[in-house]
């Protein structure tokens, strides 16, 4: 006997607030985000209402009530990539994607401390520039300039970095209060 897949009911005022409330408490999200994803479910499921759907009252509710909190989203995310490595351009990528306000982007933007560390986090992690096994030719070199731009780091930081004479030299560049803004 084949199974039938059950179609899921068009959604109402009730199931779409339920659908955002679920979706809030699971995941950190933005309000782009938390818009994105009720449209998302809007178009698979549909509306079964008289009224056209409120997704973005439903989001300022919830917005309003703490729910999400675009500022926090972004301080979150930001503190996540850089901790895994990446660079301020790809951060900005990802903050961009969620929806996230550039004045809010710009309050959030790390400091050169970061910035450097999170380079720092990038070469030792794919054993770039001093953290490699062997000394770089110049082919390799330039595939770990691009692994580098590619995570979003600053061309300064990326040839400081990999210029290092040593993993010591290059976790001092990391630490040194920014003699070189990226």
């Amino acid at each position: 006997m084949a199974h039938t897949r059950r179609i899921p009911k068009p959604l109402d005022p009730a199931r779409l607030e339920e659908l955002a409330l679920a979706y809030v408490a699971r995941f950190s999200t933005s309000r782009a985000k938390l818009e994105t994803y009720l449209a998302r479910k809007l178009r698979e499921r549909g509306w079964d209402f008289a009224s056209p759907p409120r997704v973005a009252e439903l989001a300022e509710r919830f917005v309003e009530a703490g729910y999400v909190d675009d500022l926090a989203y972004a301080r979150s995310k930001t503190g996540s990539l850089m901790r895994r490595g990446y660079g301020m351009r790809r951060v900005g990528q990802a903050l961009g994607a969620a929806g996230i306000e550039p004045e809010v982007r710009e309050q959030v933007a790390p400091e050169e401390a970061q910035r450097r560390a999170a380079a720092l986090v990038m070469a030792r992690k794919r054993r770039l520039g001093p953290f490699a096994d062997a000394p770089a030719d110049r082919a390799l070199r330039q595939k770990q300039i691009a692994a580098m731009l590619r995570a979003g780091h600053a061309m300064d930081h990326i040839m400081a970095l990999l210029g290092s004479a040593g993993i010591e030299d290059a976790e001092q560049w990391a630490q040194a209060e920014g003699d070189c803004e990226g």
